[in-house]
C-alpha cells in the first residue's frame, strides 16, 4: 500500500506519530494500523455525539494498548447516542459503525461516522427534525364553533351567512351561489 504525505504531514501509524519534512510516498510492506493526518479528530473537536464516537473508534487505532477500552466506551456511548436521534440515518450509520466495530473493522467505522457528521450537523441546527406530532384539540374546544352555530341557528338569531363566521363556511357559502 502508498501512502502520499505533504511536506509537514502527520501519519499515525501503529501507536506513532510520524511527521514528514517533504512530499514523501511511503510503500507499506506488511499490515499496519494507520491514520493519515487529516482523520484524525482532536480532542477539541468532539463536541457532538457522533464526533466523540468516532474519538473512541479512532483512539482504538492510535493507541493499540488501551484498543479494548476505547471499544468498551464505544459500544456503551454508541447504543445511548442511537437512542437520541429520530432521525433514520443517523440511527442506520450508527448501527452500521456498531457492527463495523463488532467484526473488527474500526476503519470502516471511521468512514461512517465520517459521513455521518453532516446529517448530524443539521440535526442539531434544527433544520432536520422530525416535525413535532400534532396536538389534538381539547374535545370542548373541537366543538365549539359547531355547538355556537347550531344555537344560534335554533334560535333564529342568525342565518346563513352569520354562521359562515361561527364555523360553517361552506354552507353560507353555498346558500349565497346563484342556482341554474
Amino acid at each position: 500500500m502508498h501512502i502520499s504525505l505533504r511536506a509537514g504531514e502527520r501519519l499515525f501509524l501503529n501507536g506513532a506519530v510520524l511527521r514528514v519534512d517533504r512530499k514523501v510516498t511511503l510503500e507499506l510492506l506488511n499490515d499496519a494500523t494507520f491514520l493519515l493526518e487529516n482523520h484524525v479528530l482532536q480532542v477539541d473537536d468532539t463536541k457532538t455525539p457522533i464526533r466523540q464516537l468516532y474519538f473512541a473508534v479512532q483512539a482504538m487505532l492510535m493507541d493499540p494498548a488501551n484498543a479494548a477500552a476505547s471499544r468498551t466506551l464505544f459500544e456503551a456511548m454508541a447504543a445511548d447516542v442511537a437512542s437520541i436521534f429520530r432521525s433514520p440515518a443517523l440511527k442506520a450509520g450508527i448501527q452500521e459503525a456498531m457492527r463495523q466495530v463488532m467484526a473488527e473493522r474500526p476503519f470502516h467505522a471511521l468512514k461512517t461516522l465520517r459521513g455521518l457528521f453532516a446529517e448530524e450537523a443539521d440535526v442539531l441546527a434544527g433544520t432536520v427534525l422530525a416535525p413535532a406530532p400534532e396536538r389534538p384539540k381539547p374535545l370542548a374546544e373541537a366543538t365549539k364553533p359547531l355547538t355556537d352555530a347550531t344555537t344560534a341557528r335554533s334560535q333564529g338569531v342568525v342565518g346563513d351567512a352569520a354562521l359562515a363566521t361561527a364555523g360553517e363556511p361552506r354552507r353560507a357559502a353555498a346558500a349565497n351561489l346563484p342556482s341554474h
